[in-house]
């Protein structure tokens, strides 16, 4: 790797990266029909908020993966937990059929 895809801190260089898999309840394949479009529109504001990057992105209709640059003072389990729980909110106002 290139020098310049690290980020730096006080004291360290660091290059943090997450890949991050999660399914719908009981894997139903709700996510289509523009659920995905609007699901990846959902989680790209919602790591430009809180300052992650998109590496890749994908919705299936059962499961969305997503692999995310983030700084190193966040947990793996801070990233999914905002990730599912403010985009579960989001979706259930646009589609309150997914309930």
């Amino acid at each position: 790797m290139s020098e310049e895809q690290y980020y730096s801190a006080s004291h360290c260089k660091y290059l943090t990266q997450y890949h991050i898999i999660w399914c719908p309840k009981f894997r139903f394949s709700v996510l289509q029909k523009g659920a995905d479009d609007k699901l990846k529109n959902i989680l790209a504001g919602i790591c430009n908020q809180y300052g992650y990057e998109i590496k890749a992105l994908e919705v299936m209709p059962d499961h969305i993966h997503i692999f995310v640059d983030c700084p190193q003072t966040v947990a793996p389990c801070d990233i999914a937990r905002t990730l599912k729980s403010i985009s579960a909110v989001e979706m259930f106002k646009v589609f309150p059929q997914l309930k």
